[in-house]
């Protein structure tokens, strides 16, 4: 096996064959190892480039009404929306959905660079389930959430609302499902979903149809292994009240340097 890469594990799924794998890219050094899911020949995520999926937090959480409240991921990864959404002081827990156990099983064993912080993290609940079921089945909706809702639903597991990883998550983006999503929002609350691209009218629409006020936020994120950059879509939708224009926002409590960059924590 190369010096510079190292496959971690490698797992037959129910959305495919999943590698999770460690290399050194040069110019980084070996004290920054990029972490990477690929799913079959296509790369789904890189530690190396993150900011939209911290963004995905970062964006939605300053805009939630006031007080302390609960905050619902779907889609774990790397677990980077998790972890920024964990350092805000009004939010209470954050429940992170994920339908691949194989994902939650490598943060469980430390396997990526966050995985030991969420899964000890008292807030922070890693589930293994299928998100869209969990936000809009009504059979479940008045077992498994919070009577007073969540104050944010993050969202990051498909392409893009046109390009899904699995055929039946396509309803997910029209306006029967947003419905239930905004719900499940407390008063206040914020609905946010990560994309690739450029912002799709279509899916504005929908969101404009349930939700009082809706905004795009454009994310340019330079990829330094394909040397350009790339662009990423935040919608953000609120069940009551208005966003302003998007404003980035460090979590409160976390350090500034990049969660790649940091030591992992030994068991």
């Amino acid at each position: 096996m190369s010096r510079t890469y190292e496959e971690l594990d490698r797992r037959t799924t129910c959305i495919g064959e999943l590698v999770l794998r460690r290399r050194i890219v040069p110019g980084l050094g070996p004290d920054q190892p990029v972490y990477e899911i690929k799913r079959d020949d296509e790369l789904l995520m890189s530690s190396l480039v993150h900011d939209s999926e911290v963004a995905l937090a970062q964006l939605a959480i300053p805009h939630v009404g006031d007080g302390i409240f609960d905050v619902l991921v779907g889609g774990l990864g790397l677990g980077y929306t998790a972890w920024a959404a964990l350092g805000y002081e009004r939010v209470r827990s954050v429940r992170v959905v994920e339908l691949v156990p194989e994902v939650i099983e490598w943060h469980r064993r430390g396997l990526v660079p966050l995985g030991t912080e969420l899964a000890e993290d008292p807030r922070c609940r890693l589930m293994e389930g299928d998100f869209f079921l969990f936000a809009t089945d009504p059979s479940v909706r008045d077992l498994v959430h919070p009577a007073d809702g969540y104050g944010a639903i993050l969202v990051d597991i498909d392409h893009a609302p046109d390009a899904w990883l699995r055929p039946q998550h396509g309803g997910f983006y029209g306006e029967e499902a947003l419905t239930r999503i905004a719900e499940l929002l407390q008063p206040g609350g914020v609905f946010a979903l990560w994309s690739c691209g450029e912002a799709q009218p279509a899916f504005e629409q929908a969101l404009a149809s349930t939700f009082p006020s809706v905004t795009t936020e454009r994310i340019e994120v330079y990829n330094p292994l394909a040397d350009r950059d790339q662009t990423d879509t935040i919608y953000l939708a609120k069940r009551n009240g208005s966003i302003p224009i998007p404003t980035r926002a460090r979590p409160m409590r976390r350090p500034a340097t990049p969660p790649a960059e940091r030591p992992r924590r030994r068991r």
